[in-house]
């Protein structure tokens, strides 16, 4: 009988990690600093063994118990260094964890040559993600010749106690800045914002709808741009059950990011017991969600996995990797080396474990409707040059960059009206363009050397309509093989039509010159004249490398 070190064995999702270890078949030594809270664990449970264990004293505690595997589930592994997973190489014992870390897990393939070295396999995420994510992932982009974009949300139930270090490393996220694939570029954003309502639907379940969830930071956010074709946007966002308290937190993100707070991880002690006072709010379902956008033979499809959890089996989801990433390990299926677990299970691994639980899950697939020039346009826009019709295949997230020059207005007057549009200054300026799409409607960000303005773009009939603020303006599309033109056919402001012959005058255009895509927009004003004018090239971005 094989015989694991469980680290935190004792705490929220190790206790889970340990029984199912044990049920297993395995012998587990369930350790932590407290000697006392490790025997009344154990006590009445064959197989488990209880080990009073410092972090600190591992090697130590490796030599004498001669473990056969070690899995960290202490955490939070965000404040965390590599002392276990070090000491398991020294030791040419096997080693997991369940972190979620990015800088953590994303960080382990530094002890690669060594692990290789020592032949040992040393593995890191075995959790919701990125190890489940990684496998839903995995089935999901089969047949796809592009991924476009990635978006996640967990939805926690409120029944889902948090211990300490969970508490502690959520909170901890709280307003801080993290790093994100934006528009072909890594940009920097912050946690807990963008908050959004997320609904949750299994055929067979009665829904979970508009639960809030806004901005996490997890290691597929770092992982999935360089493993995937496409180098795709990757968005994760969490929440718990209750509304008020995803406000909480988004309204504290605010203040840690103006820096009027410096960090909330030191309240992770008082979470539990505040979540007491509420626990018969709410009910007893959590969920997740994987939505993966890409291409398939010239058709752009999403396909979405579901989960559903009920009957307070959420907080199980998290401890399901580590058994069959265990048996894997054991049985010489993991080659030796460090890496994270986003590559090691699939849906397959997890399927005995989802059938003893609660937990309903799905696949499905739909079509995405086709890009808004091409829709507008219809078979004109197969006419234009490649570079073109590229620069507007447009589905959830996208960028380009280029160079741009920008002619001033003309007068005080124009300086003025371009002020207030947030019109680039006159000069050469370094240009990049990100795009972002749903529901059909785009929305482009031009940034001129840190001069940014934007604008939403939809369909009305046979025109396209560019938003800026309360002023829409309606387009006619015309091209050919030469490019694309835009004629003014109408504007308003607050929704109300005004006169054509008042309008701002923009005979833009786009073409295709030595591969690149060239545009020249001029915008003026009757009686006023110039307002701005920006002309320069973009080339399409498939994302930066590195996170």
């Amino acid at each position: 009988m094989s015989r694991i070190l469980v680290l935190g064995g004792y705490g929220g999702f190790g206790a889970r990690i340990s029984l199912r270890l044990v049920q297993a078949g395995y012998e587990v030594l369930v350790a932590g600093r407290s000697a006392d809270k490790a025997a009344h664990f154990c006590q009445g449970i064959p197989g488990l063994i209880p080990l009073a264990l410092d972090r600190a004293d591992i090697a130590a505690a490796l030599a004498e118990e001669r473990p056969a595997l070690v899995v960290d589930a202490s955490g939070p592994f965000q404040a965390m260094d590599y002392t276990v997973p070090r000491a398991c190489i020294a030791a040419a014992v096997p080693y997991c964890d369940i972190a979620d870390g990015r800088d953590f897990v994303c960080g382990i393939a530094a002890l690669d040559e060594e692990a290789r070295a020592a032949g040992v396999a040393i593995v890191s995420g075995a959790s919701s993600v990125p190890a489940l994510s990684g496998a839903v992932i995995h089935q999901l982009t089969k047949g796809l010749d592009r991924v476009r974009a990635i978006d996640m949300a967990i939805s926690a139930s409120n029944r889902a106690t948090a211990g300490e270090a969970v508490s502690r490393a959520i909170l901890g996220q709280v307003g801080h800045a993290m790093r994100l694939m934006r528009g072909g570029r890594w940009q920097t954003v912050f946690g807990w914002q963008e908050i959004g309502r997320q609904s949750f639907s299994v055929s067979g379940q009665p829904p979970i709808s508009g639960r809030w969830v806004a901005l996490a930071d997890v290691p597929d956010l770092a992982l999935l741009p360089d493993r995937l074709p496409g180098r795709p946007n990757v968005r994760f966002r969490a929440g718990t059950e209750l509304a008020f308290q995803n406000l909480t937190l988004w309204l504290a993100s605010w203040l840690v990011r103006w820096g009027m707070l410096r960090s909330l991880d030191r309240a992770g002690a008082w979470l539990r017991p505040l979540q007491g006072l509420t626990a018969r709010l709410g009910s007893d379902r959590s969920a997740m969600i994987l939505r993966l956008f890409g291409d398939r033979e010239g058709e752009t499809v999403e396909r979405r996995w579901t989960l559903i959890a009920n009957r307070g089996d959420g907080p199980e989801i998290p401890a399901l990797s580590v058994p069959p990433l265990v048996a894997h390990m054991l049985a010489g299926r993991e080659m030796a080396g460090a890496r994270d677990a986003g590559s090691s299970l699939t849906l397959a691994d997890y399927a005995p474990a989802f059938a003893e639980l609660a937990i309903a899950h799905a696949v499905e697939e739909f079509p995405l409707p086709l890009p808004l020039y091409r829709r507008v346009m219809g078979p004109v826009f197969d006419r234009l040059p490649p570079a073109v019709r590229a620069m507007h295949d447009v589905c959830r997230d996208g960028g380009a960059a280029g160079q741009g020059e920008v002619l001033g207005a003309a007068n005080a007057l124009g300086r003025m009206v371009a002020r207030v549009m947030r019109f680039p200054p006159p000069g050469d300026h370094p240009l990049h363009v990100g795009f972002s799409e749903k529901d059909g409607v785009e929305c482009w960000t031009r940034d001129f050397g840190g001069h940014r303005f934007s604008s939403r773009l939809s369909q009305q009939g046979r025109h396209l309509v560019e938003r800026f603020g309360p002023l829409r303006f309606r387009f006619e599309l015309t091209g050919d093989a030469n490019g694309l033109k835009m004629a003014m056919a109408g504007w308003s402001a607050f929704g109300v039509p005004l006169p054509l012959m008042l309008a701002p005058k923009s005979d833009a255009r786009e073409w295709e010159e030595d591969g690149r895509f060239h545009f020249d927009v001029p915008v003026s004003l009757p009686l006023i004249g110039r307002v701005v004018h920006y002309r320069g090239w973009l080339e399409p971005l498939l994302g930066e490398a590195g996170s």
